[in-house]
Order: C-alpha cells, then structure tokens, then sequence
C-alpha cells in the first residue's frame, strides 16, 4: 500500500469536513424547526443553542464510547474498507453534496446520511462492482428509511399521550409553562443526538480514508482529533442555518405548539441515541419529520399537510439513487485523470 501524498490527503480530509458542514447546515433545521415554530426561542438564539449542543455530543462520546459505533458502519460497514481508495472517498463526497445543495436550495428536507450512504455506494460499485458492497450494513440503513419516521412518530404519539394524560389537572398557563420548560430540554437531547450520530458519518469517512492510504493501520479506530474536527465542522454548520427547510419543517407540515414540540423532540431523541448506540446511520430528517407528525396526529390526523408530507417522502425515496448516480459519474470522470 503506497501512502497518499500528503497535500491530496489534506485536501481530501477538507472535502469531507466540507461535506460536514454542509451536513449541518443542510440539517440545521432538524435540530431548531420545532424551537422556532413554537416561538420558543428565536432563529439566532435556536441556531446558536442547536449548534453548541451539537458540538457538545464530543463530550458525551468520551463519556459514553459505546455511542460511537456509527463512525465504524459508515467506515467498514457500507463499502468493502480494503477496496476504498481516494478517488471512492472522493466520489462519494461530491455525490451527497451534488445532492444536499440542491434540496437545501429548493427546501426540501432530505436526508444528509442517505445522500452519503449513495455516494460510497454509487462509487463503490463504480469503482469495483457489487462486491463492494457490505450488505448487512446497506441493508440496515436501507430498512431505517421507512422505520425512522413511523418510529418517530408512533414514540411521539405515545409521548403526548403519557404527558397530556400527566398534565390533565394543571391549569392552561401552568402547563404551557411547564411544557415550555421541557420542550428546551428535549430540543437540547434532540440537538446532541443529530450531532452525535451524523458527525460521526464524517468520521467514519476521513478514518477508512486515512487506512486505506496507509496512514493508519491496526484496530479501525477514529483518532480524537478526527472526531473534534468533525463536530467543529458540523457545529459551525448547524451555525449557519438552513432557512427554507426550517419553514418546512416547522410550519408547512403541521402548527407546533409547546406540547407538540415538546413531544416531537422527545421521540426524535430518543431514537436517535438508540440508533447511535446500535451504530446505525439513522436520518436525522426523517426522524424529527416522523416525529412533528406524529406529534400532530396525536392532536387530530387533520391537523398534518399530507400533500407536503407527501413531497418530502418523495425526495427521501430519490434520494439514495440520486447521490449514487452523481458519485458514479464523478468516480467515472476521475479515471481520467
């Protein structure tokens, strides 16, 4: 194995801690719609809160390293790690990028993971054909699209149930005000856990990079200062913002009040920290999608846009052979080089 030229190296590490923060403004509004919808907090001060407990997750990861088995599937679990080589790593960043650029300017909420997920997998196959790829990790991603969401919203329903049930002999403004209370609790645990599972898909990239050019070697294992330049990346992203997917996904699927956001951040936490915690590359979309229509269904099924639910799940199901597509035609184009 003949080690990378160090500049490539550098500037391939670059492209991926770009991807991630494009994975953080892309996903800004998974972590803040519900805080801004309800008035909770206003944009700069929800962006800012998003964005420091997003870069808080490296804390709870030295804290609790059994939650950081995500880096490890993305890395060894999608694509056959030996077969990776810069041009793969290359292609696959370009595809889910290609793809996270044009959602975010037409505002649809789509998955950065997935984008990703069919990034390594179009390169892969380009690059080496269907031996490539790992299937069992595929398979499970591929088995999250649709249960993310009916996860998400049947633990957000269950959430509005238990609580409204808890709350039926409290006053209006005593339990707004509760409700208040915990709703900026739990968009904080939300907000840990988006940083928490797709920081870690960078991760996974930059590490199976750094192996497959010899510059790492032994156990697959993230170096720390891998790890903290990732949840800077994806920090400084959620940072930014990403506007007109906020308004979808906080206005145009269903109205929020305190409750309902309290609700909708509780089950999309929750799920992720069980998906990080089985080192499943969850998206963080679908999950709080699932979840504010859960949260609004446990009010009145009428009160969910279906036609725009409907939209989004669209651009979920495109969304994989999209980036794949694109991340082979790069890899294609890079043959010539």
């Amino acid at each position: 194995m003949h080690q990378l030229a160090l500049p490539l190296l550098v500037g391939l590490i670059v492209v991926a801690l770009a991807f991630d923060y494009l994975n953080g403004l892309h996903d800004a509004a998974n972590s803040i719609a519900t805080v801004v919808a309800t008035k909770l907090l206003g944009p700069v001060q929800a962006v800012a809160f998003a964005a420091f407990f997003n870069f808080a997750a490296y804390f709870l990861t030295l804290a609790f390293p059994a939650l950081h088995k995500v880096a490890d599937t993305v890395g060894k679990g999608l694509i056959d790690k030996d077969l990776v080589t810069p041009s793969v790593v290359f292609s696959a960043l370009v595809g889910a990028m290609f793809w996270n650029v044009v959602t975010w300017l037409k505002g649809i909420p789509s998955s950065s993971s997935h984008a990703l997920v069919g990034g390594l997998v179009g390169a892969g196959l380009a690059s080496a054909g269907l031996g490539t790829i790992q299937w069992s990790g595929v398979s499970k991603t591929l088995a999250f699209i649709p249960l993310a969401p009916l996860l998400g919203m049947a633990i957000a329903m269950v959430v509005m149930l238990i609580s409204s049930w808890t709350a039926r002999r409290a006053s209006v403004r005593g339990a707004d005000r509760s409700f208040r209370a915990l709703h900026l609790v739990s968009a904080a645990a939300y907000s840990l856990g988006h940083g928490l599972n797709d920081a870690q898909k960078t991760m996974g990239i930059i590490t199976v990079l750094l192996f497959s050019t010899g510059y790492l070697s032994g156990d697959f294992a993230v170096p720390h200062w891998v790890a903290i330049s990732c949840y800077i990346a994806i920090g400084l992203g959620t940072l930014t913002g990403g506007w007109k997917i906020i308004e979808t996904m906080g206005s145009r699927i269903t109205k929020l009040d305190q409750h309902q956001g309290f609700a909708a951040s509780t089950g999309g936490s929750i799920l992720l920290f069980g998906a990080s915690w089985l080192g499943i590359p969850v998206s963080t979309t679908h999950t709080i999608t699932g979840s504010i229509i859960g949260a609004g269904v446990a009010r009145r099924a009428s009160a969910v846009r279906w036609g725009v639910a409907q939209n989004v799940v669209l651009a979920w199901l495109i969304t994989i052979p999209a980036s794949a597509g694109v991340a082979a035609l790069i890899y294609g184009l890079t043959t010539f080089f």
